[in-house]
């Protein structure tokens, strides 16, 4: 039986969105075209500007292309449906958009370790710096971020597709993702589950942990400078790499480690829209507002 009512789901229900909301149309496209606006102004001057030629904006390069897969995967579809009577997505739709959301979301975990790692190695080991983080270092660490995020993502979804659902398919949120898949379900979420679980701790907690070391190590490194002018350079460039990691562990703590009971469906609603939504928009303002060298490249730019 469970089997048959698989194959008979053709679309899912979204069920965190009223009905016709032309406010909420105007602000998610407002924060789209701002993130894609950012993310890829940052890819052009990194691009452009011989100045951010160095490891840590090869990274940010890739951190913005992320920004705009992760943002490009959901409000395009909510935009669609914000519209609309009832907001649906396909069935196979909705693995594809599971799929590349979580391998986002896991690709970037990583990457911020190693963006981390590097601040770390610039600042405690100048000497061996270039040599640690040579061309080839870069393009690999940035490859292995790439592929780790989708080979998590892909046991993820693959779990997901074998999911039965009963009666009529309603999640219990504005795009698909995997709690709302589990909640949704009627089958056995165990493995997916126990997955999820796994994740939380080798895709979200050690890269995590790394971060956490590696910036305990650079303060220590910092306070033990002789000059002023160099603690405050080095606290201005790493304090908005770890504000954008505070936001985003914070944010996906939230979205992936929710209580037993779950969220409310207006909860439900926030933190996904701050994880998956806001967080992308805010990452090129940080790293603008906060670093001297883009905001010199942006004035030469302009």
């Amino acid at each position: 039986m469970a089997g048959e009512n698989q194959t008979q789901v053709t679309e899912f229900t979204l069920l965190g969105f009223s009905h016709g909301q032309p406010f909420l149309f105007v602000l998610f496209l407002a924060i789209y075209l701002a993130t894609l606006l950012g993310n890829s102004a940052i890819l052009a001057l990194v691009s452009l500007d011989r100045h951010l030629h160095s490891p840590m904006y090869f990274f940010l390069s890739h951190l913005s292309c992320l920004d705009i897969c992760y943002s490009s995967v959901t409000v395009p579809k909510i935009l669609t449906n914000v519209l609309r009577t009832q907001a649906t997505i396909s069935y196979c739709g909705c693995l594809v958009q599971m799929f590349f959301l979580m391998g986002c979301a896991g690709a970037e975990c990583a990457l911020l370790a190693v963006m981390a790692y590097d601040r770390y190695a610039a600042i405690c080991q100048p000497l061996r710096y270039t040599h640690a983080m040579s061309r080839g270092v870069c393009v690999t660490a940035a490859a292995g971020c790439w592929l780790w995020g989708m080979l998590d993502s892909a046991v993820h979804t693959l779990l997901a597709s074998r999911l039965s659902f009963c009666g009529t398919a309603q999640l219990q949120h504005i795009f698909c993702d995997v709690p709302p898949l589990l909640r949704a379900a009627c089958s056995n979420t165990h493995p997916s589950e126990v997955a999820l679980h796994a994740a939380s701790v080798f895709v979200g907690l050690s890269p995590f942990l790394l971060v956490i070391i590696s910036y305990l190590r650079i303060l220590a490194t910092i306070l033990r400078m002789p000059m002023a002018t160099s603690r405050r350079k080095a606290f201005s460039t790493c304090s908005a790499h770890l504000l954008v990691v505070t936001l985003y562990f914070v944010t996906a703590n939230l979205n992936y480690n929710r209580p037993s009971s779950g969220y409310s469906l207006a909860a439900n609603t926030l933190v996904s829209t701050l994880y998956c939504i806001v967080t992308p928009m805010l990452n090129p303002l940080i790293y603008s507002l906060r670093n001297q060298e883009v905001q010199g490249a942006l004035r030469k730019a302009v």
